[in-house]
Parts: structure tokens; sequence; C-alpha cells
């Protein structure tokens, strides 16, 4: 296919140098006709990216670069073309009007997001016939469920990229078979196969690990052997590679016993979960959209009562433990972000310190908002930001904190991993501090061993660690924890 003639002549020059690590990841992948960037969040892959890019316009046949990302991460991509060239990206959206004039004109860059790609399958595929194309997939997690729409709209258009990478600093944003699409948007299935549930079954960290020997050692030994498979087109590094030298995270795990009008409600309920568990429904302990809505109730009572009783009157304990902490932060002259994945919360609280300039970012708010928001936390006088993991996760540098406060947390390693390192990245000067909120005795105990269990699969399929290191601190008695949680012995 012959390149497109463009009378324009573009400065594909980059305006500013990469970090030593950056500029080796970018040696490493800038040839091969695809390519996977895991590093950690908060290690800077736009820049990988970026050059890249620029590259293959200046040296590689490659007519465009179409960039895909979610939608509340377009304008970051914009502002980080500015940043780093002397590019001006086009921006394809739901207007098929805008869309139509992009793909028919020699446009060289382009940023959108998914649901797009989805949306204007048909006009792209066309696009994609007629031209060079290559493709960076920002946050690719977005694509690792094979039986969506969404993903299966993209894995038939792959093959007809002309050069293609994937980005995520958490490839394995719940479970290890998380990456199986991911990768195979890139090879088609050289590395990991083409039979996604056989996959799935060998890779999945299910609760009968702890009961199962056989099924232990499958596990380990196949998720060990992920990163090895896709070594020769990934590069990954983390913060404690030594590549970067960041201020120390401690992890702060703050315990406190329910209220006694919060803990007959949340007696109540879990009374009527065993009963369901007692009439022959174990579904209750996987991990279905049914399980996790029953779960959920319970998390929502060791949170805050009122997201299940609007008349409930009684104080909600980890409260009070909120205000104690945010005293301390605010006398030690520093700023915090509490998390919480109820928007009832959030609301709830940026109203209480209205008096310390409160700011929140929740998925029901405008782009705009959220942006000024961001504005009075970073730059004016707001010393708190309340949001939910699902809208403030990705794509926002909040160094200007060095607090993070998981008022409560949800049973997604990704929603944890993220939120928690928008303070701890490039820039961050003070040591950081993580605060997990913890009612004792209960649903939120089982919640930290699951993240634990699934933080540490995560890391040995992305090749943090080795099958030995693994199996020093693997536990897999999140399956019991609930069981007793719920009286089911």
């Amino acid at each position: 296919m012959s390149n497109i003639r463009y009378n324009t002549v573009y400065n594909l020059s980059a305006k500013l140098n990469a970090f030593k690590y950056q500029h080796e990841a970018f040696l490493e992948i800038k040839d091969k006709p695809y390519a996977a960037i895991f590093h950690e969040q908060g290690l800077g892959k736009t820049k990988i990216a970026i050059d890249l890019l620029l590259y293959w316009l200046s040296s590689c046949d490659v007519d465009t670069v179409m960039v895909v990302t979610k939608k509340t991460l377009v304008p970051n991509w914009v502002d980080e073309f500015a940043t780093h060239t002397n590019l001006r990206p086009k921006v394809m959206n739901n207007s098929k009007g805008n869309n139509y004039y992009i793909l028919n004109s020699p446009v060289r860059t382009i940023i959108t997001n998914f649901e797009t790609i989805s949306g204007e399958k048909e006009r792209i595929e066309r696009f994609l016939k007629t031209r060079n194309v290559a493709i960076i997939i920002d946050e690719s997690a977005k694509i690792k469920n094979p039986d969506s729409k969404l993903t299966q709209d993209f894995l038939y258009l792959a093959p007809l990229f002309y050069r293609k990478v994937i980005m995520s600093g958490t490839p394995v944003a719940n479970r290890p078979y998380d990456i199986w699409s991911q990768i195979y948007f890139l090879d088609l299935g050289e590395s990991l196969g083409t039979d996604f549930a056989s996959f799935k079954h060998t890779c999945d960290l299910s609760n009968d690990l702890v009961h199962n020997t056989e099924r232990k050692e499958l596990f380990e030994d196949n998720v060990s052997k992920i990163f090895d498979k896709i070594r020769s087109f990934t590069v990954r590094e983390t913060k404690n590679s030594g590549i970067i030298t960041l201020p120390s995270k401690i992890y702060h795990d703050v315990f406190i016993a329910f209220e006694h009008q919060q803990q007959e409600m949340y007696q109540q309920i879990q009374n009527e979960m065993t009963i369901v568990l007692k009439q022959g429904d174990d579904t209750i302990l996987d991990e279905s959209s049914e399980t996790i809505k029953r779960l959920l109730r319970l998390v929502q009572v060791t949170s805050n009562p009122k997201l299940l009783d609007e008349t409930y009157e009684g104080p909600s304990a980890k409260e009070m433990l909120l205000d104690r902490l945010i005293t301390q932060i605010i006398d030690r002259d520093e700023k915090a972000i509490v998390w919480s994945s109820f928007t009832g919360n959030i609301d709830e609280f940026c109203k209480k310190y209205k008096h310390l300039n409160a700011v929140k970012i929740t998925g029901k708010m405008s782009t705009e908002e959220r942006v000024k928001s961001v504005k009075a936390f970073k730059e004016g006088n707001a010393s708190l930001l309340f949001a939910t993991p699902q809208s403030a996760k990705e794509g926002l540098t909040l160094t200007v904190a060095n607090n993070a406060i998981f008022y409560d947390r949800g049973f997604n390693l990704d929603d944890y991993l993220q939120a928690q390192d928008r303070i701890h990245r490039i820039s961050q000067k003070k040591e950081c501090n993580i605060y997990n909120l913890l009612i004792e005795d209960s649903i939120d105990i089982w919640v930290d061993y699951l993240l634990k269990a699934k933080q540490q699969a995560a890391f040995l399929a992305q090749g943090d660690i080795s099958k030995e290191e693994y199996q020093k601190t693997a536990d897999y008695s999140f399956a019991q924890i609930v069981q007793e949680i719920l009286k089911t012995n």
C-alpha cells in the first residue's frame, strides 16, 4: 500500500526529551509490528507512545496514527500532544459528520475513544484498507472481556492495522485471564492461544484453589508462564525496578468496631444471605453479577448505612474515623484524596467539609466540572478531594496530595491500584500514605484478603515476581473468609 501524499510539511520532532528508561523502552519496540507498554502507572507511558508515533510517521511508512483512549481521557491526550509535539491531532467523537470529514482527509494523527471506534467500525474498516494506519490503545484493559461487543469490534479490526501498540499499567486489571484479549488484539493468538475459555480455566483465581492442590499448582504454573510468552514484544517497568527514585508508599490498615445500630443492620443482611445459602444457592460465593450485588450490600453498610436506608439516623463508625484522619492531615498542612465507590458518600462528604474548600469528582459530573475540581485541588485552596475510583482513577496526576484514604473498597483490583497511584508517581516529593478504613469482623476483611490475592496473582502474570516468590506470599484463604463472614460453616 503506497503512502498518502501530503501537501503540508509536518514538524515531527519531539519538544521534550524522554527519561533514560523511557527512551530505552522506545528503542526496544520502535520497529516491532506490535508491542505492549505495560509500565506501571505513573511512569510516563504517554511519552513513550508519543515518541513512537513521531518515529512511525517519519520513518516507517505510516500514514496515520490513531490514539484510542477512554472518553474522559481524550482532553488529557490533546494536552499531551501540545506539550510533547508540534502536531495538532483531529478528535473523532460521536459526531458522524465530524468523523466522516476526518476519515476522508489526509489526517496524520487522530485521537478518539473506544465507543467511537466500535460505533464507526464499518467506516473505519474502509479507512484502514486505504492507507497504512498505526494504532495506540491507551488503558487497553478496556478490551479485556472478549465476549463484549466492544472488544469483538476491536479484534475484528485488529488485522487491518499496520502497527499496533497497547498500553496499561495494570494489564491484569482484576484476574490473570484479563490479559488474554489484549494480547490477542496484537498477535491474533500466537502467544496465548486462540481459545479464551481454555486460557481462563487454567488462569482463574477461583474460590476452590485453597482446597484443590492440583488445581492450585496448575494455576501457579500457567500464570507464571504468561509473561515469558509475551516478553519478546512487551516492555514492563515498575517503581521498584530502580529506574526512578520515588518517595516511599506506606500502607495503613486502620480498624474500628461497628457502631451498635450499624452492626444490627449488617447482621440482618448477613442473616438474610445465610438463609439463601442454606436453601442451596451457593452461587453467592462466586463472582457473578448477582453475587457481587449481594456482597455489595454488606460493603454499603460498613461504609454508610444511609446508602441502603435513608431513614437511618445512627452514626457510621468509619465517618468518625475519617474525621480524625482528616484533622491529622490538615494539621500537617497536607492534602488528601478520599476514595469511595459510592457517589452518595462523595456528595455528602463534600458538603460536610465545605469549610476546607473540599471538591469532588463523580461520574455524574460534566467534563468541565471535573476539570474545575482538579484545578481547585492542584492550584487552589482545596485541601480535600472526594472521588469515586470509577471517575478519577486514570489520567490524573494529583501529586499535590500525599495522602489517599480508601473509605471503602470494591472488589476490582484495578480501581484500587490506579486510584492510589494518582499521588504516587513522577513529581511526587513527599512520602505517600495509603489509608484503608476497615470495620472489624466484617466484609471489609474479605475485600482486603481478596484484593491482596488478586494483586499477587497480577504480579506473577506481569512478570513482576517469580513463581517461587509468589508461592512464599500466596494466600487463597479469601474463599474461607467469606464463608466465615456469611456463617456458612
